[in-house]
Formats: structure tokens, sequence, C-alpha cells
């Protein structure tokens, strides 16, 4: 197969491709062109507005809209739109459609089948929203939904469709989809029960022979909600496979993938000699991959791809005109005031000691619970919840995710090994006081993803019902010191304790109590003595409503240590991540 490749990439925002192969002709005998335009990781970014800032945004489905509609005058039907999962959690908009507003479609469906889209892939955090949820938007969609390695457990089939196929033109067109096969390592197995998640490697390879031999595509194209920077397994299979697929399954023209949230265009050679490309334009609707592709007489084909940014492009009116009913509706929604806070809190400071934002969290999980101790961690990069009158929408800063309040059994030296692996990925070894106190990103590319942090800031976990001493100077293992117990009483390492955590934890997120407090992750539901009936969400909205006025506080029962470098340290790192 002779293939030819020219790359060019302009800044970070453009990446552009050329490959011709050589494959079978179109039906037509003449040169067909088509267009193929991906989103990914939309996070109910529907609108230019922030429902939970409560103020106009960049980016979204609406000026999406727009840059599709302009080329769809041009391609008509030789145009597919696509959608590589994750749609379903982000933005209240969605959260009240999935969760109260269920009597009524879902505007998740609303506006793909406004927007016309070919074909979706399903995301982990769509699962995350439960069957009741996703089965119904599913079922309300005008387009297919993918994911081959999502299988039923009772029939051992795909519990949604692996792949479609298109006719365009006289070209045949398959696509794949695949998610991450990482969601039992993250999401509680009620959210998925009834379904395993394969190996994507090995079901991309099981299905591309499929549609190889039965379908005889034209072009074959990957759809996958699986990224190419977390190297982490989940039953022996890597989480962010695309990379791998591209390298080992010959056949893949092109891959439009998602999940890692990062910017991302490369030519990938299969173990064939074969060129396949792998293109992710990134989260929130603020860039689309875009790939112009010709089928020529002769059989050849030339992919163009670029990510276009299409942040501040105009704003289809029609559609925001479609959606003013519910626009209006969950404005109202998150305006709604719950209670009211004496202070200030902000997630700034949740990353140099203990701060009044997490500590909060803590103070619900706890009293809530009836734990010992309890694990948090900032949910959100940079947000501040003003003292005075608190809405539904300071909820949602305060706590982003629809995770469950659960109630474990730890031991007193699974506690320590826990935070051990949480403040390993949070510090440096400091050598001297000029080092880092933070694990910092070396560059940039990674900046809009985890904001200059090396590991995500939702995996950065502080407790709370004990004393301890966090030592920047010690190496991994030997960094925490555990004082006592929150009251003064004894902490025991061979105690038991209940500890109050979220459900990503408790299934195995972030990997604290599985490599972390060394705990086999199917012993874990095990441990479970008790999960809340509601969201921590709604727990918190619960407790502003019965405890207002608050006036949070920092616990005060943690700190790095040396402080004479830790202070100064941590100083120099918040001017880095806050200029």
């Amino acid at each position: 197969m002779k293939t030819n490749l020219t790359k060019t990439f302009v800044a970070l925002l453009l990446a552009m491709a050329t490959t011709t192969n050589t494959f079978a002709a179109p039906k037509k005998g003449k040169t067909v062109k088509l267009r193929m335009i991906e989103t990914t990781d939309v996070h109910g970014r529907f609108f230019p507005y922030d429902f939970v800032r409560q103020q106009p945004t960049e980016g979204s489905l609406a000026r999406v809209s727009s840059y599709v509609d302009s080329l769809r005058n041009i391609y008509g039907d030789r145009l597919l739109l696509m959608d590589a999962g994750d749609v379903l959690q982000g933005q209240p908009v969605v959260t009240y459609y999935n969760y109260e507003k269920t009597d009524v479609p879902n505007v998740a469906s609303g506006v793909s089948n406004y927007l016309r889209y070919d074909v979706q892939t399903m995301g982990n955090h769509d699962v995350e929203t439960g069957h009741a949820v996703y089965d119904k938007w599913i079922g309300e969609l005008k387009c297919p939904m993918l994911a081959a390695n999502m299988v039923s457990a009772a029939t051992g089939e795909p519990y949604l469709k692996p792949y479609v196929m298109f006719n365009r033109d006289g070209i045949k067109i398959a696509v794949i989809g695949l998610i991450t096969p990482g969601v039992p390592s993250w999401l509680s197995e009620q959210l998925w029960s009834g379904l395993r998640f394969e190996d994507a490697v090995a079901s991309a390879r099981k299905w591309i022979d499929i549609v190889k031999k039965q379908e005889r595509p034209d072009l074959i194209v990957g759809l996958f909600h699986t990224g190419v920077n977390d190297h982490s397994l989940t039953n022996g299979s890597r989480n962010d496979a695309t990379a791998d697929i591209a390298r080992t399954v010959p056949g893949f023209d092109i891959i439009f993938y998602g999940h890692d949230h990062t910017t991302h265009y490369e030519e990938i050679t299969s173990s064939d000699g074969s060129k396949t490309l792998i293109v992710n334009p990134a989260n929130n609707a603020m860039r689309v991959a875009d790939a112009e592709i010709e089928v020529s007489k002769k059989g050849d084909k030339k992919i163009n791809v670029s990510i276009v940014d299409v942040a501040n492009r105009s704003i289809d009116s029609k559609y925001m005109a479609a959606f003013d009913s519910q626009i209006n509706e969950v404005k109202k929604y998150v305006t709604t005031e719950i209670g009211s806070f004496t202070t200030s809190m902000t997630s700034r400071d949740c990353y140099f000691g203990p701060s009044s934002l997490v500590d909060f969290i803590h103070d619900v999980m706890l009293t809530t619970s009836g734990a010992d101790i309890s694990f948090a961690s900032p949910l959100s990069f940079d947000v501040t919840v003003k003292e005075g009158a608190a809405s539904l929408s300071d909820m949602y800063k305060l706590y982003s995710y629809e995770n469950d309040l659960c109630m474990m059994s730890l031991s007193g030296s699974e506690i320590r090994r826990y935070l051990e692996k949480s403040y390993n990925g949070w510090v440096t070894t400091m050598t001297s006081p000029a080092d880092h106190l933070l694990k910092i990103n070396s560059g940039d590319a990674k900046r809009d993803k985890f904001f200059g942090l090396a590991t995500p800031f939702y995996n950065l976990d502080s407790a709370a019902g004990i004393i301890y001493e966090v030592d920047a100077t010690k190496p991994f293992g030997s960094r925490i010191i555990i004082k006592s117990m929150a009251d003064g009483t004894p902490f025991d390492d061979n105690r038991t304790y209940k500890v109050a955590v979220n459900s990503y934890r408790a299934a195995g997120g972030g990997g604290m109590l599985t490599d972390g407090a060394g705990i086999n992750k199917a012993d874990l539901e095990k441990r479970i003595l008790w999960r809340g009936d509601y969201t921590l969400r709604d727990y918190i909205i619960q407790y502003v409503r019965k405890h207002s006025p608050i006036t949070p506080k920092p616990h005060n029962n943690w700190c790095f240590t040396p402080k004479e470098w830790t202070v100064p340290a941590a100083d120099r790192d918040r001017k880095l991540l806050f200029p």
C-alpha cells in the first residue's frame, strides 16, 4: 500500500495532514469529497452561558452549529457530524434534565437532534449518570450511539452498536466506536449494572476485522472515548488506548477521539507500515476536529485534518431560539437561594494547606455519614463562593460531579498509605528552600487540562478527623506524620476506622485505595459500610439549608513542613498557578 503524508502544524490549535492510500475506488468512478466534524467532551456546554458562574462564556455547541451549518451548505449529506462522548455531565443544564426535569426529553438529546449529529460514542461521564438517565437519553437520540466494548453481561454482545455504516455518494464509510475500559475503576457498579467493559485494543481488532469482511468499506473511522495520556490499567486493560490501537490495529484511516481533554494531532505508523491519523479537539466545545477527505477515481485517499478554534465564532441565533425556554428555566433553577455564608471560600487556598472550601465539604461528609475520618479534594480548579446569599449555582462550584457519599472501613495503616499516595501526586521532595512545593508541569502542553498541576486537582485529597503533618523533605512513603485524632485521642495504625469518601474513590478512582492503601479492587465494595441515597451535592444543599448562616473555616488540622521552606515555596507556587 502506497502512502504519502504531508503535515503542517500551526501553533497548538491547528494541525493538518494529508495522507494518500490506495484503496477501493468509489462506485461512481469519480473523486468524492467528504467532510467529518468531531466534538468531544462537551460536558453540557450546549449554550454560550456558564450556568455555574452565571455569565456568558466562549465556545459551546451554539457556535459549533454556526460552523457546521456553513459547511453543510457546501457538502450536504457528505458531511458527517460526530461526538466522542461525555455529554451528560458538567453544567447544571444537564444535571437539571438528568435528574430534576425527567418527564420531558433530555435537553442533551434535543441539541443533538437539532444539530443533526450522525453518530455518537458513549463516554464514561455519560455512564456516570446511571442506567435510568443514559438509557432514556439514548432512546431519544435520532443518531446511533456506539461502544463496541461496552458489553451486556447477559448476552456477551455489545450493549450499544459496535459500528455504523454510511454511504455517501457511493463511498462506504465505517465508524467504529469504543469507550475507555476504565469505567469500573471510577464508577460504582450500580451505575453500569449488567455490563462489562472489554479491552479496547482487542475490541478494535475484533470489530475492524468484522467490518472489513462483512462491509468492505472504502473508509474506516474510529470514534473513541479513550485518550492517549493515561497509562494506568483496569483489569489489565489500558484506560487510554487510542495510540495503542493506532499502532497495533492496522486499517483505521483516521481516529477521532476524546476523554483526556487535551488538544492533540498525530500520525502513527501501524504494525503493517500503514498510517493512521489520530485527532482530539479537547473539551467544552471550544474547538472541533475537522477532516476533509477525498477519495479519487483511482482509489487514492487524501485526508486533511485541522483542529479549528470555534471559541469566539458567531452564535447560531436560530439554535438559541429553539432552546430559549430550557435556557431560561435552568437559569431560574440555578439562581434559587438556599441559604447563606458569612465568609467567602476559594479553591485557590486548597493546594497550599487547609482551606475553608475543602474543610466545609469535610464537615458535610462527616456530619452526614457519622464517620471518624473523611477524605476530600477540590473538584474545581479555581472557583470562589462569595459571602452572602448562597444559590444552587454555588453548590455546583463546591461540588461539580455527581458522586455519591460512601462510608468505608479502613485500618489506620491503610489511611496513612492513602495519604502517602495523595500527597505523592501533590508535592515534590524538596531538597532546598528554592524548590517548588507543588508538583508543577514543566511546560504548557497540558495546562488547559490540569492548569499547570502535574496531578489532577481532583486527586489531591486531604483528610479531616485527624491531626497530621506532611514533611515535604521526606520521600514517598515517609511523608505523613499522623499525630492524633482530631479530638486529641491517639491514632492507631491497627485500629479500624469509619472513613467517608465519595463514590469515585470508593470504586478505586485515583488509585488512593488500591495503589495507595493497598486494597484489592475486588474487595472495595466489601469495605463499604454505608452508601447515601443522594449525591454529595444534594447532601451539601441539605446541610446549607439546615445550618445557614454558615461561617466556613479551615480546620487547620494539617500542614506542610518544614514551614521555613514550605511557606515561601507555597507563596511562589501560588503566583505561578494564579498570576
